[in-house]
């Protein structure tokens, strides 16, 4: 019978589960959230089936039907919709596509309601929506081996997908080769402690005051490399954890909470368990930038002859090139060779855990992995701002010599002591009043330009107990001119703002961040002290702009407007009325013309 002595040596796909004809087989879970077998030895029949389908003790039973070449894919599916909902370039959809298209099953990692991922089977197109995306935690297989092989016995086709080891698990429990299978796993890095994401939500909902509704685990709303996982609240609150910032991605990459036995996983690497294996593509860019776009790319492993066949039918859904290993090989290397997970230094896992159970997730992370990457000295930035300085010395053509001044004015007089600078480019004029207040959360270079001999002025007005605040790095080309007037609040995130951007704000005016703003954009939130006699009728209203808005060349927008998240507003149309999120409007005055669009710039 199975038993569990050494937790590295159990990967807890279940199938030992699955195999056991009396169900004496439960799956109790340790502290760590992660679950291992245990046998009722009153009702076990010592069949010794469990030990027979164990991957880790019969590797040798996982072996497949090599190519006697493996061909490497590169590519992204045709819809754009399915490649941008997808954690890569969406090739895993167009397999399940065929598959249903054939009448067959796919199973795969879903989210439930409680935000469990389970294993599951289906042959229905409607679910491949929530099959769809990588879910960064482990996944509970149980019962999936069974219903697989009920499935293949009575002649049904199935498309199956899951980590290498649950992959490698339904091998050695079906025991032999099935024509109507096609087995796919993933380039996986690890498996995730199920309790620490639990720990991670429950900490998130805590901090925005509300239930989590949805999740979306790479969510390319700002890009395929911003690693971002998108998190909706109940009451309408986003939060995007991009990159090593998000506290669950930074504890995960540094290898703190995976199950133990992916420390030295015996399913990496190659020769592959599965028929086609799938990845994301990183360093594309270098390679085609054709395929890339920063929306997402597959690699696609082609393992077996199988593998070849089936994909061969689904080629006309993708765009697809092929490529030599080693080129894919390069920005895959550590993934694809060595199943070996560095365990991190002076690292107390024991500790950890303990912790979890009596502090928030936030907390635990800020103790054992704290993020100090971008953060940088004043010391830093003292170095930075002197850089800058030299560069407007030695190249005019980028930093006008009439801007020095305005350059180390503005900066070593006022925004430096809040962490970060205003870059002034060439023929930038500056008006700041001395109680004006200015802060800055990223870079932001103001009069930015292409044609180095232009003379276009950039202005920037603050008037006496003015505000701009600026969280993230934002671009501001030449030829704008932005007035805050006294009193007047201007916040705004990450932006990209083209030539020609005027904007007056008297009250108050919010950008959210990944908002691209095209040429001769006006924005006003006021009548410009202009007072017409209607009822009702506000001298002022604030300007509220989301997340990953896009505003085309020539549009303009009035006071007490809220354009939604993901928005986009045609170029030359005149904005005077709410836009719900996700909509694009055109016209004067603007009306919704499409829903639910989808963007990158």
């Amino acid at each position: 019978m199975i038993e569990i002595k050494d937790k590295t040596q159990c990967c807890g796909c279940k199938a030992c589960g699955d195999s056991c004809p009396v169900n004496a087989i439960s799956f109790p879970v340790d502290h760590e959230g992660f679950w291992y077998p245990f046998v009722d030895k009153e009702k076990c029949i010592e069949c010794h089936r469990c030990e027979q389908v164990c991957p880790m003790l019969h590797p040798e039973k996982t072996s497949v039907t090599k190519l006697d070449d493996l061909r490497v894919y590169g590519g992204y599916h045709k819809d754009i919709v399915i490649r941008f909902d997808s954690t890569s370039g969406g090739t895993f959809s167009a397999l399940a596509q065929q598959m249903y298209s054939e009448k067959g099953y796919v199973s795969g990692a879903i989210y439930t309601e409680n935000f469990d991922v389970v294993n599951f089977i289906s042959n229905s197109k409607r679910d491949l929506r929530k099959l769809r995306s990588s879910k960064y935690v482990q996944s509970d297989a149980a019962g999936l081996y069974r219903k697989i092989e009920t499935l293949l016995k009575q002649g049904e086709k199935v498309l199956a997908c899951g980590s290498p080891c649950q992959m490698a698990g339904l091998r050695s429990y079906l025991g032999k080769e099935y024509e109507n299978l096609v087995i796919v796993d993933f380039l996986c890095r690890a498996c995730n402690s199920p309790k620490v994401f639990h720990k991670y939500l429950e900490d998130l909902e805590q901090r925005y005051e509300s239930k989590i509704i949805a999740i979306k685990d790479k969510n390319k709303d700002h890009g395929w490399r911003s690693l971002a996982r998108k998190i909706t609240f109940e009451d309408g609150q986003v939060y995007y954890g991009e990159g090593h910032e998000d506290d669950y991605r930074r504890g995960y990459h540094g290898n703190f909470f995976e199950r133990p036995s992916c420390y030295d996983c015996q399913f990496k690497g190659m020769p592959r368990k599965a028929d086609i294996s799938l990845a994301d593509f990183w360093g594309i860019e270098n390679v085609d930038a054709s395929l890339d776009k920063d929306v997402g790319t597959s690699m696609i492993f082609i393992n077996t002859p199988k593998g070849q066949a089936f994909f061969d039918k689904v080629k006309d859904r993708l765009h697809v090139k092929e490529f030599p290993f080693d080129v894919a090989e390069k920005g895959n290397h550590s993934v694809i060779f060595g199943g070996r997970l560095p365990v991190p230094d002076t690292f107390d896992r024991a500790a950890f855990f303990h912790d979890l159970d009596l502090m928030p997730f936030s907390d635990c992370a800020v103790k054992y992995f704290p993020w100090d990457e971008g953060k940088k000295s004043r010391k830093q930035e003292i170095k930075k701002l002197i850089k800058l300085c030299l560069t407007a010395a030695r190249h005019p053509q980028r930093v006008g010599r009439s801007a020095f001044w305005q350059l180390f004015h503005a900066n070593v007089k006022g925004d430096l002591l809040h962490g970060h600078f205003i870059e002034l480019y060439s023929e930038c004029a500056v008006d700041k009043a001395h109680n004006a207040k200015v802060y800055t959360g990223g870079r932001v270079a103001l009069g930015t330009k292409r044609n180095r001999k232009s003379h276009l002025e950039t202005r920037l007005l603050l008037d006496p107990d003015a505000e701009l605040k600026i969280d993230g790095d934002s671009h501001i080309a030449s030829g704008a001119d932005i007035q805050i007037h006294r009193g007047g609040k201007l916040h705004i995130g990450s932006c990209a703002i083209n030539m020609g951007f005027q904007m007056v704000c008297q009250e108050k005016i919010v950008m959210g961040n990944d908002v691209h703003i095209g040429r001769d954009v006006w924005i006003r939130d006021n009548n410009g002290g202009h007072i017409i006699v209607v009822k009702g009728s506000k001298n002022s209203a604030p300007v509220i702009i989301g997340n990953h808005v896009w505003i085309c060349s020539n549009v303009s927008i009035t006071k007490g407007v809220t354009i939604g998240d993901g928005a986009i507003i045609s170029a030359n149309s005149v904005v005077s009325s709410n836009v719900p999120a996700g909509c694009m409007v055109a016209g004067n005055p603007a009306k919704v013309v499409a829903e639910h669009v989808i963007w990158r710039p």
